[in-house]
């Protein structure tokens, strides 16, 4: 009989990955551990903790058993080595940061962006003293040339929000490590059913929680998966990571953790010292929804290419972007790195322009008119008017977000219902 680990599929993992049944009471569900701390055995016990010479739970804002979980699974689910989880996405994107960025410090990001993250880098990252350079996402070299001395990372959505584009992964990941700099990716629409970034040199991956991993509406959160393949130590880029840390008494994270610091230092420091925690509530809720990932994204996708054909014969739309259509420019990439699909969010541009955007919104009965992606419910927004309305207008054309545009996620609800409800609504708005 083979001693070898034994290799789980996806949809195993999604339902396992990181949980047993309770020692104490058998509960085959994870518990909700809504506590706030715990008991330490001893002073000694409680020094080590503290000192992270033993794992264990100190305290909810730093570890709790419910959200541990959650971290397991989605790093399983990512083959990664370690996750931390966070309160919101935004919070696992300045967490991440937080751990390699120096004031003074750069990152070159892709212009295709959640108008949230185009707004936390270029504003209120820069009061910390982190500079963010966007890039043309499509040419990989457009990243190359904006790499200065003091660049210390890449970051990109692999499948932007809200417009579609697809990133070469593996090409940028080459750039990223010849310039011995990390790739994060944000990893938020595909979902690791569809993509795992570290298979394609990534590393390290963002998810907000709250769209698809949660799948239901119903909970804040995000998570940071390190592949524990990057070495930090290889130049004097990330002091951070690498030099004693006297908030430790002089602990060096990568020396004393190795493949484990960079997690080590995000949870330790930056969970510590500026609270983001998740709640245990909204890790329970987002556990369960894995467990249907697989099942949800297979339908979210389906329903998907339905509508976006439908919205190419249509002729009020002057155009759709999704990666499923063999017009898309991102047809072959969504070949290469998402074969199950493209997923379920994509955009589409109204000849009417932003009027008929707004009359579409308020027409629509069956998708919900709100901010968010990856329900069981379809959605419908407008950004100009919404989630990119901080930007200027130059912006919101770069970001996939003109006036024009409408983002849909679609849900899992029949799909001629969804069609027959655009139907409608692109009526009304083209009276």
């Amino acid at each position: 009989m083979s001693n070898a680990p034994k290799r789980y599929g996806f949809e195993t993992l999604a339902v396992h990955a990181g949980a047993t049944p309770d020692p104490t009471t058998g509960a085959r569900n994870t518990p909700i551990y809504q506590t706030v701390s715990y008991v330490y055995d001893s002073a000694d016990h409680a020094a080590s903790l503290f000192n992270l010479q033993t794992y264990g739970f100190i305290y909810s804002r730093i570890t709790n058993p419910t959200v541990s979980v959650l971290e397991e699974r989605v790093a399983a689910l990512e083959d990664g080595r370690a996750a931390v989880a966070a309160a919101s996405g935004h919070a696992a994107q300045f967490l991440a940061f937080f751990s390699i960025l120096e004031p003074g410090d750069s990152f070159v990001a892709s212009q295709n962006l959640y108008g949230g993250s185009v707004t936390q880098f270029g504003h209120s990252f820069k009061r910390l003293g982190w500079n963010v350079r966007f890039v043309d996402p499509t040419d990989p070299e457009n990243f190359r040339a904006a790499i200065g001395s003091d660049t210390k990372a890449i970051f990109i959505e692999a499948l932007s929000n809200p417009g579609g584009v697809i990133v070469d992964v593996e090409a940028v990941a080459a750039v990223a490590h010849q310039a011995g700099i990390p790739l994060i990716v944000d990893n938020t629409l595909a979902s690791p059913y569809l993509l795992r970034p570290f298979d394609w040199g990534a590393d390290l991956v963002i998810h907000s929680t709250t769209k698809y991993l949660s799948g239901h509406g119903t909970s804040m959160g995000g998570i940071v998966v390190d592949s524990g393949r990057f070495d930090w130590g290889a130049s004097d880029k990330f002091p951070g990571l690498t030099k004693p840390d006297p908030a430790y008494h002089g602990l060096a994270f990568w020396e004393t953790f190795g493949d484990l610091g960079y997690a080590m230092k995000t949870r330790a420091v930056g969970l510590r010292d500026f609270g983001p925690a998740m709640a245990p509530m909204n890790a329970f809720l987002t556990i369960t929804g894995i467990e249907t990932l697989p099942l949800r994204m297979d339908r979210h996708i389906a329903n998907a290419q339905a509508v976006a054909e439908f919205l190419t014969r249509h002729p009020a739309v002057a155009w759709v972007s999704y990666a499923g259509l063999e017009t898309s420019p991102f047809h072959a990439l969504a070949r290469k790195y998402l074969p199950k699909g493209p997923g379920a969010v994509f955009t589409c541009g109204l000849k009417g322009g932003y009027d008929a955007g707004v009359k579409l919104v308020e027409a629509c009965e069956l998708f919900s008119h709100l901010a968010n992606v990856g329900d069981t419910r379809s959605l419908i927004l407008h950004p100009a008017s919404t989630t990119h309305r901080q930007l200027t207008d130059a912006q919101r054309v770069k970001a996939g977000a003109g006036p024009d545009v409408i983002r849909l996620s679609i849900g899992i609800e029949t799909a001629d219902d969804l069609i027959r409800d655009l139907a409608d609504g692109l009526a009304a708005a083209t009276r």
